[in-house]
């Protein structure tokens, strides 16, 4: 019995958003970048850690931002901010994702799923969104 709640215990602190993902190409279905969340006083943000493309360039700028996050470096860019957990519900929202690439910013939502192995990666702008599965790194 202590085995079963040990157990539970563990999964459910793994059903956050927390950690370090690994985000999928949409188009290759390949590993696209690490993004590392974090989480300071119920407010999560999220950072590009590591370029995963094969032929990335270490060095690139995030030349199509706009705000204080022109023109600075893919390496370390936030490209999450604001979202807070709902309450009675393992979803984060309320905040803004990012796409460096396009420099568009979207509404978010987190929701971790498969025992917060994946996290669903929902941005959206206005009736239109699209959703992302980042993949966690162990």
């Amino acid at each position: 019995m202590l085995f079963v709640a040990f157990a539970g215990a563990h999964a459910s602190a793994q059903m956050t958003p927390v950690g370090t993902w690994r985000s999928i190409d949409d188009d290759t279905k390949q590993p696209k970048a690490q993004i590392v969340v974090t989480e300071q006083a119920g407010v999560l943000t999220g950072r590009i850690e590591q370029l995963l493309r094969p032929g990335a360039d270490p060095k690139a700028l995030c030349d199509q931002c706009s705000g204080d996050r022109k023109d600075k470096p893919m390496l370390g860019l936030e490209i999450i901010r604001g979202a807070k957990k709902a309450e009675g519900k393992d979803v984060w929202e309320g905040g803004r994702i990012l796409d460096p690439e396009k420099g568009k910013d979207y509404s978010l939502r987190l929701t971790p799923v498969d025992g917060g192995q994946k996290l669903e990666v929902r941005g959206s702008i206005g009736p239109f969104w699209r959703t992302q599965v980042w993949q966690r790194v162990k």
